[in-house]
């Protein structure tokens, strides 16, 4: 069976492994003024977007994913002849509506498809599921390389459907942001109350950096250390910590707003490879995407893993 996995594309992952994987990317599209640009994860496009003015006014980006009838018209267009089984990984729904979109597709491509795949002489059955990975960033990334391992060792269907599901309810993005502001700035529009105002203000007058927690769709902080440097090293060090305890799948998903040298130059970071090479666990580094780039800024740091339950400490 031809199994097809995609992914919108605040999905962070390395653009080697994407295209090695034959992983399709919903688009999600970024407007600042009148500058648009269709987040397709190129680094060197997502950076030539983000300059001047428009980098200064990123906090007022407006986002939008896939429609249903674009998510309808790819399936048709290409992936119910290329696969006979796709499963469709989304951000979480609680902060994108890519996964709604892509849920309401489903039901008209299950309906539409018979039609396309016996037009080119294929008449055995088509399915889809679309998975919500309940998190962001890299945490998103983490069931799209849990879906390309079974793949691989030639698991069925429904037995990767259970389990990128229980993946996902198990998947864990920590984040540490150098601008309080610029993110207080972006959630204020978007509505959101992750960091007040209160907050941001005394963060920044102090150097003061929240290490934020997304799991099960739901965001809050879990630490304040003083400076990005400290804050970083203490994410780093507790990631390590859970590799040692054991996670659920071998693997630890970092990206960074920048470029990945000033990332593995930060304290801490050295310490959680040499760990995870020591337990079998495979460290992936992506840029972060244009979608995410906006909505937190540049330099953020996410690190996402999936593990039992736990506290931050």
């Amino acid at each position: 069976m031809r199994i097809g996995i995609i992914a919108d594309s605040a999905c962070d992952l390395p653009n080697d492994f994407i295209e090695r994987e034959n992983i399709t990317i919903l688009p999600v599209t970024v407007q600042i003024g009148q500058a648009v640009l269709a987040d397709v994860r190129n680094e060197e496009a997502t950076m030539n977007f983000l300059s001047g003015e428009t980098a200064a006014r990123a906090f007022e980006a407006e986002t939008t994913p896939f429609t249903v009838q674009q998510v309808h018209d790819l399936f048709l267009g290409k992936l119910v002849h290329d696969y006979d089984y796709v499963f469709c990984i989304t951000t979480t729904r609680t902060r994108s509506g890519i996964h709604d979109n892509a849920q309401q597709a489903s039901f008209t491509i299950l309906n539409d498809y018979k039609a396309v795949r016996a037009a080119s002489g294929n008449n055995t059955p088509f399915s889809l599921r679309v998975i919500d990975s309940q998190s962001v960033f890299a945490g998103v990334g983490v069931p799209v390389i849990e879906a390309v391992r079974m793949r691989a060792a030639g698991e069925s269907p429904p037995r990767i459907r259970a389990h990128l599901e229980a993946i996902a309810s198990n998947t864990h993005a920590y984040m540490v942001a150098p601008d309080l502001n610029y993110l207080r700035n972006r959630i204020k529009k978007r509505g959101d109350k992750s960091v007040s105002f209160l907050s941001a203000t005394l963060g920044t007058a102090l150097d003061i950096k929240p290490i934020l927690h997304c799991n099960q769709g739901e965001t809050g902080p879990v630490a304040k250390v003083k400076g990005f440097a400290a804050a970083s090293r203490k994410l780093f060090d507790f990631t390590a910590e859970r590799v040692a305890s054991g996670l659920l799948t071998p693997t630890v998903n970092l990206c960074y707003g920048g470029a990945l040298d000033e990332m593995r130059a930060l304290p801490g970071y050295q310490h959680l490879r040499d760990v995870c090479k020591d337990r079998g666990v495979e460290v992936f580094e992506s840029f972060m995407g244009l979608s995410g780039l906006v909505n937190v800024g540049r330099g953020a740091l996410v690190v996402a893993f999936a593990a039992p339950p736990h506290r931050f400490g």
